[in-house]
This record gives C-alpha cells, structure tokens and sequence, in this order.
C-alpha cells in the first residue's frame, strides 16, 4: 500500500482527493487541491500531522477564503479547512469568551452584542473567520483583533504539540502578525467590556452601514487588495490618482464604488485577477514611486 492509499484510508470520512476550490474562496476562483482534510476534532488533526511527520505531504492552511486567491492550477499536497466542528462560542468569564478558530467575525460579534459585551462590533464587518483574523491582525475603522485577544490555542504543524500563546507573546502590526507558520490557530479567546445590549446593538448597526455606503456588497471579491500606506493615504486613494481603478483584465475588474476591491466579473480566472494586481502595482509604482503591499493571499501553482 502506497503513502496515498494509507492516507485516504486512514481519514477516508475526512479527506478527499482532487476537489476544486473555487467555492472555498470569495472570487469563486480556484483549481483543484490535491487532497482537502476537514478534520473533526483536535485529535483526528493532530494523528494527522503525526502520519504526515518528515513532511510527507506540503500542508497548506485555508480559512473561510475571503482574503485568499487561490491560483488557477490549484494546490499540491494537503489542503488542511477546518470542519464545522471547530466553530463554536462558549462564555468563559463574565467578559471574555472563548471562540473556535473557524467561527465566523460577524457571529463573534452578534454573540458578543447578545451577552452585553461591548468592543467587538467592529467584528461584523470583517469578512471571514477569527483565527485568519488573529493572523493577519484584521480591523477596521480603528479597532483591530489585537485590542481584543487574550490568547490562542495552537497546534504546531511539526512536532504536534499544543500552546497556548497569550497576547502578550505576539508582536502585533498593521494587517499583520508575529504568529509563525508552521502553526494551526485551533480557538481563540478574547476579552470585551460589559455594556447595554441596546447601545452596543446601534454601535453595530452605524459600522454595519457605513461600510455599506463605502464598499461594494454581494459580489466576487475578497475585500482589501492592498494594504493602505498609513492612516492618512489609503491604497484606493493612490490606485485613483494614477488611473489605475479603470485597468481591468479579461473578466477580472476593479470595483467602481471603491477601487482597492478587485472583481470577479463573472468568468475570470485567477491569473485574471493577478495579471490585474501587476498591472496595478506596477503603474502605482512608476508613476508615485510607491510599492503598494498585498492585503490579500495569493496561493497555489
């Protein structure tokens, strides 16, 4: 029996080979990963990361997709979504709860907003689940993850032990994260401020619409392209001034109500919507001078 049919026995109900994984991101973009694992509990992941010991398989982590380009020709070993089971909410304290790493930002928040707990409305209106969140430090509109987070539990993808890493342990930035790797964020607690349920639900509710009338909704794309150069000068503030917001490539194309938002038009492909990242980034480049950084993921072949 070879490595691959001792995989596909071993976590037959969890793994699949060749799925395509356009419908694991938010461009609906994506080729075929070699082997998708949802695995169902902390056990079952790490008694895979044991059989996958001396890297028999290259593991790629993929969250909930929303910031994340998947490449055309798709991803090469294991692809390692975690299942339902790892989305979860319990109340740990009478402020501070403790959420499983593939729970959604916005049911973060409405479970915050239910108990009373102020500090996490900007949490619904993050696109994607928390342990990408922690990761990348998401924000915005003067909150980020950081200000919240206590600790995370983790499983390192190499000698499959579990941590716990508390906040202090972590250097924090704009969009990023001194989290190594070669780790898989499993749950996440967090810490909020006891308020009245009505005043934290009118606080959600003005982000919710103003991020509304500011970017585009109900459509193929995973938010923020790059990152924005400081507080003062944004990304799509640059993209205009040089007339890069009406670049467009095959059927990948830039949003009209805010051009750091780049669309999946229909019938693009993911070299698409690279190709149309490039012809940005170097436009920006030679007519400002200025290297704009990616927001967004791009993996795979």
């Amino acid at each position: 029996m070879n490595i691959n049919d001792k995989l596909i026995e071993r976590f037959s109900k969890n793994i699949s080979n060749n799925i395509n994984l356009s419908n694991y991101s938010w461009f609906n973009l994506g080729g075929p990963a070699e082997y998708l694992f949802r695995p169902e509990s902390k056990n079952q992941l790490i008694d895979f990361l044991k059989f996958n010991k001396r890297d028999k398989y290259k593991i790629t982590i993929l969250g909930a997709g929303s910031n994340t380009l998947i490449r055309d020709n798709g991803i090469k070993g294991v692809v390692i979504k975690l299942s339902s089971n790892f989305s979860f909410i319990n109340l740990k304290d009478k402020n501070i709860i403790e959420v499983g790493a593939a729970t959604l930002d916005k049911k973060i928040s409405s479970f915050a907003q239910e108990n009373g707990l102020a500090d996490f409305e900007f949490l619904s209106c993050i696109p994607g689940s928390i342990g990408g969140a922690v990761i990348m430090n998401s924000g915005c509109y003067g909150n980020d993850v950081s200000k919240i987070l206590v600790s995370i539990n983790t499983i390192d993808i190499h000698d499959c032990t579990e941590k716990e890493i508390k906040r202090d342990e972590i250097d924090f930035a704009y969009r990023g994260s001194s989290l190594p790797k070669d780790m898989i964020i499993t749950s996440v607690k967090l810490k909020g401020t006891k308020k009245a349920k009505e005043l934290i639900k009118k606080k959600q509710i003005e982000l919710i619409e103003r991020k509304k009338l500011s970017q585009p909704n109900q459509i193929k794309t995973c938010g923020s392209t790059f990152k924005n150069l400081s507080e003062q000068k944004k990304a799509w503030q640059v993209i205009k001034e040089t007339g890069s917001d009406k670049f467009k490539v095959g059927d990948a194309i830039i949003s009209d109500k805010h051009c750091n938002f780049f669309v999946n038009n229909g019938n693009a492909k993911s070299s698409d919507i690279e190709d149309l990242i490039k012809k940005v980034k170097k436009e920006v480049y030679n007519k400002l001078g200025v290297d704009l950084e990616l927001e967004i993921k791009i993996i795979g072949e």
